[in-house]
């Protein structure tokens, strides 16, 4: 009789045997197959995979001037499997001069796979960067010593002035983030942090080589494998020519000293920005090296915010600067035309509403309103605008176009420069409007707009743009600070002109409102320069003192430069923005200052605005 028993038995047993002949097999092909485990460990007996880092490459201004430029530095790299149990730890420190504490702590954070997720114990590691050479040479000496590190020769960014820290930015340690993003970097890498180093960082920071090491069974380089057969050498990254001028630079950052605001000035005819202002501002020769970190942590604490830059992340009210944009609408929207004549008894008065303006002739067409900088006129021309049925069927409709105007003008949106951080400004909708008044509102509700005030908020560098726009008679290109890439054509966002949705007549109108503006009115200190300049004032208000500001292009029919300077607290725009425009302008079309132009630099540069806890 058979015994079933048995033979289940039997079948249980050899399909366990299976199994587990099933599972080493697997196990066997993830370990050789699938897994680099095993390889890595081989290859690290034989090899060392010395990665060579790129040099950086190297910015200029527009005149080829050095700005930003290398200098060699030495990173100190570990490989814990070979380090580990085979360390004098106390001679090693003693070397680099640093305490127990402080290499336990580097070694902990070292094999800590949330701070570095790339962490292998067979490849390099960085334990200490950007070591001086001074600090590499005593290192160097004792370093047969220390088994499992090696010295890896890199090289840090020099600034070669105090000036221009929010253009040029800095280099720091890459962030998790960083690495998880792109898997060109691994820990101990360096990246562009703010500022064009940002922005083209993967133009300058070159291509990574690598050279292979041969070993020896006790772990000694013994050269390079097969002559360097399979080494990769690096490729350095692109130099920079920036469209800044150095220069004019200098003297708008020298004119700013004690000052919050920013001055942006950009050449009309290609979007190239000539100068880019904030202030406060910093040395970018401090964010370098092994002090970077604790040098921003500082100027992150520094209640003035000088890490901010304002020319394009500052958005404040235009002022009467706005009125150009104003002109330019009704005129091309036949609300008025140039020789259309308003009342202005002191300001705008209609139906109990009352919006003040200073003594000057009245009536006056549009060319004298933009001359004086007429509150009353502006104020008529949006309220006959809101006003218009024949033409706008709702108010929510004319608001539409009105609106459509200001986007065509740069407004309401990002322009698009070549740097991080850039804020779009405001420019209200008739939506914004539906809310805010339950549906219920008309021009005398928004009539603040029309002069550059309420909800209208504008970026120094639109501001600046605007005067670009009025200066090309209605285009402009895309605000850019990089001229030129190594190698590479400019990206064809910064070549493509936009037009405006203003006609030219109106832009005629305006350039001779702002010419007038120069010769008698509001910009008259701009009279006694030779070079036809056109600008025009604005005295934003504010719960402090009133903002200075100032937008500006010159000469008049062939222009080189478009200007805004914005200068927090600092009273009518005649008070700042008009004579420092002037200088600008002056220095970057004669190439230098009279010596009475001088002395008015030095004077506005000792001038300090002392501001509030609340006017920050």
């Amino acid at each position: 009789m058979k015994d079933y028993e048995l033979d289940n038995r039997r079948f249980v047993i050899g399909g366990v045997a299976m199994a587990i002949v099933v599972i080493y097999i697997i196990r066997l092909f993830t370990l050789q197959i699938m897994s680099d485990d095993y390889k890595k460990n081989a290859d690290s007996n034989a090899f060392l995979k010395k990665i060579e880092y790129p040099s950086r490459g190297v910015i200029t201004d527009r005149n080829g001037q050095l700005m930003v430029y290398n200098q060699p530095a030495y990173d100190i790299m570990v490989v814990m499997n070979e380090a580990k149990g085979r360390l004098d730890t106390a001679e090693f420190c003693a070397t680099l001069n640093m305490t127990r504490e402080e290499f336990e702590r580097r070694m902990d954070n070292i094999k800590d796979r949330s701070k570095n997720p790339g962490y292998s114990r067979f490849t390099e590691q960085l334990f200490l960067s950007q070591l001086s050479d001074k600090d590499f040479g005593i290192f160097q000496e004792k370093m047969f010593r220390f088994p499992g590190f090696y010295a890896q020769k890199r090289s840090i960014r020099q600034y070669e002035y105090p000036y221009a820290a929010h253009v040029l930015g800095d280099v720091g340690e890459v962030s998790p983030a960083d690495i998880e993003e792109d898997d060109y970097y691994q820990p101990g890498d360096y990246i562009g942090k703010l500022g064009v180093e940002r922005y083209y960082e993967k133009q300058l920071r070159g291509v990574k080589g690598v050279q292979i090491l041969l070993r020896d069974a006790h772990g000694r380089i013994q050269g390079s494998y097969q002559n360097g057969r399979f080494d990769q050498r690096p490729v350095p990254g692109k130099n920079l020519t920036l469209s800044i001028d150095a220069k004019l630079q200098a003297l708008g950052e020298r004119l700013l000293e004690g000052k919050i605001g920013s001055i942006v000035a950009i050449e009309p005819s290609t979007g190239e920005v000539l100068a880019m202002v904030s202030s406060p501002s910093y040395d970018p020769r401090l964010m370098v090296g092994r002090q970077r970190g604790k040098e921003h942590v500082r100027l992150s604490r520094n209640p003035w915010r000088p890490l901010l830059n304002r020319s394009i992340q500052g958005q404040y009210p235009p002022g009467s600067t706005f009125k150009t944009t104003q002109a330019l609408t009704y005129v091309s929207e036949g609300i008025i035309q140039p020789s259309t004549l308003f009342p202005c008894h002191h300001g705008f008065y209609c139906k109990g509403l009352h919006v003040g303006c200073h003594g000057h002739a009245s009536p006056l067409n549009l060319t004298e309103a933009i001359t004086t900088s007429c509150n009353g006129y502006f104020c008529w021309g949006l309220y006959y605008m809101m006003g218009n049925r024949r033409k706008y069927p709702h108010v929510q409709d004319a608001m539409t176009r009105w609106r459509d105007y200001m986007v065509s003008m740069g407004f309401g949106y990002k322009l698009g420069i070549d740097l991080p951080g850039e804020k779009r400004g405001l420019i209200p909708n008739a939506a914004f409007y539906d809310k805010a008044y339950h549906g219920s509102w008309n021009g005398l509700t928004i009539i603040s707009i029309s002069i550059g005030q309420g909800e209208v908020n504008l970026t120094p560098l639109q501001i600046a743009n605007l005067g670009a726009t009025i200066a090309n008679r209605g285009y402009y290109y895309t605000p850019h600070v990089v001229r030129k890439v190594q190698g590479e054509p400019l990206d064809t966002a910064f070549t493509r002109r936009h037009y405006t949705m203003a006609n030219r007549r109106s832009y005629d109108a305006v350039v001779a409102g702002m010419r007038g503006s120069a010769l008698r009115g509001t910009c008259k200190m701009l009279a006694k320069y030779n070079f036809e300049p056109c600008g025009k004032t604005g005295t934003a208000q504010n719960r402090g003192h009133d903002h200075s500001v100032f937008m500006g292009f010159a000469p008049m029919n062939n222009p080189k430069i478009a200007i805004a300077v914005y200068v927090e607290n600092g009273g009518w725009g005649a008070d700042y923005g008009v004579p420092i425009g002037g200088l600008m302008m002056e220095q970057y079309i004669n190439g230098k200052l009279t010596e009475s132009s001088m002395r008015m630099a030095d004077e506005f540069q000792h001038r300090r605005i002392a501001y509030g806890s609340g006017n920050r």
